[in-house]
């Protein structure tokens, strides 16, 4: 089965292929011509995963599928959240990215600490959070949607090389490394798109 995937990113396209191994040929937009950015307004994962599906099918009529994942960080309410990617500004600098966010939870840690010394209740300072994906699947025009998750913590320092994004501060939970340390096939066993994209394929394969 040919199936589009709405990224030209290699890292998510040789994840996916992995995952639904043989029998399915997976196309970029690029290799069909389509060398545009693909449109991703929505304000949920969701939105923004059918946005580019849609786009992707409306544009070859192929059956295609396509992803979009953030991070949710507790102590930021959920931020960065749909704007994990371009979290400090539309350049997505990955490096500039991850030091905003670990400003932000800096910030609010001494905000709690000073509350709690006032005694004002507020909930402590937590370093949990997890990255989320949502896979948005048309097959003959019908749409299907899969979730995955991949729970931890945010260190406070970069350790590692491999990975990308946050990947160097994000510590999946379970493990004492970052997700930058894990060989890229052990993170993909437990990685959020991993999971996601391993729904999808069970589905594919009822």
């Amino acid at each position: 089965m040919k199936l589009v995937f709405a990224t030209n990113n290699i890292h998510k396209v040789r994840e996916a292929s992995e995952i639904l191994g043989k029998g399915f040929e997976i196309v970029t937009p690029a290799q069909l011509g389509i060398t545009e950015d693909i449109p991703e307004t929505g304000n949920t994962l969701r939105a923004n995963s059918l946005e580019k599906a849609q786009y992707i099918y409306e544009k070859t009529g192929l059956d295609c599928f396509a992803d979009d994942s953030g991070l949710e960080v507790d102590i930021l309410h959920g931020a960065p959240g749909v704007e994990t990617a371009r979290y400090a500004g539309p350049e997505r600098d990955p490096m500039a990215n991850i030091a905003k966010l670990l400003d932000q939870m800096v910030r609010r840690e001494m905000e709690a600490s000073f509350a709690r010394e006032f005694g004002i209740e507020t909930p402590y300072a937590t370093r949990k959070a997890r990255f989320r994906t949502c896979v948005t699947l048309i097959i003959g025009g019908e749409k299907h949607f899969f979730d995955g998750t991949m729970e931890g913590k945010i260190g406070r320092e970069l350790y590692g090389n491999g990975g990308f994004g946050y990947d160097p501060i994000f510590i999946p939970e379970g493990r004492d490394v970052t997700a930058a340390e894990l060989p890229e096939h052990e993170k993909n066993a437990i990685s959020h798109r991993g999971n996601a994209l391993r729904a999808m394929a069970a589905f594919l394969n009822e």
